[in-house]
């Protein structure tokens, strides 16, 4: 459905209100009537833009919230050309984690949508292409400064990096302690530092 400049602004309106909403109340109890009232919205407004009423809401809402994911790591994840900026981007990483708790509005999400669905699959392989895409782009940054060691595979580390973080998320949103997540990166990024002189070194 091709939209006007109007009604895009309207249908971002409605995705964000109902994912302010499903924040504060829960995915699973959050109404169409709750998103309603919170956005002015009427009913006939509402399925105009998601005629696949809720499940296609949750769908435009997962969407929002995995590009938020990406947002919040801004501008540090774009700019991966020194050490000092992977630590300023460990440090964005772990703050925001460490202020969302342990609860994950994207993973309440997916479990509301059905992790196997085609839909929620899309969005999980969206959100994890584009960050390991900006990792690896780092990686190659570092590599062309002599940072990294040219033996290094850019994809393959960020992928590795990347699933590092996804566990230590998994543990945190177990427990409420970033230490396995602050454990994943702090490694991941050591080595790669290592790689330039082929052997573990120590840096201050």
């Amino acid at each position: 459905m091709k939209l006007t400049a109007k009604g895009a602004a309207t249908r971002g309106r409605i995705i964000e209100g109902a994912a302010a909403e499903m924040r504060e109340r829960g995915v699973a109890v959050t109404t169409l009537d709750d998103v309603r009232a919170r956005t002015g919205t009427s009913k006939s407004q509402l399925f105009h833009y998601f005629p696949g009423g809720k499940e296609e809401l949750l769908l435009a809402v997962a969407r929002f919230e995995a590009d938020q994911v990406l947002a919040d790591q801004r501008p540090e994840l774009g700019d991966l050309t020194s050490w000092d900026a992977w630590l300023a981007w460990r440090d964005t990483v772990v703050a925001r984690y460490r202020g969302q708790g342990p609860q994950c509005p994207l993973n309440m999400l997916m479990s509301q949508l059905g992790r196997s669905t085609p839909g929620a699959q899309a969005v999980v392989a969206e959100l994890l292409g584009k960050w390991q895409g900006e990792i690896a782009e780092g990686v190659r940054a570092m590599q062309r400064q002599g940072e990294i060691g040219p033996g290094v595979d850019p994809d393959r580390s960020a992928a590795a990096l990347l699933a590092g973080i996804q566990g230590g998320v998994v543990v945190l949103l177990s427990t409420g302690r970033t230490t396995h997540l602050e454990a994943a990166l702090d490694l991941g990024i050591q080595q790669l530092r290592d790689s330039a002189t082929g052997s573990p070194t120590r840096h201050g």
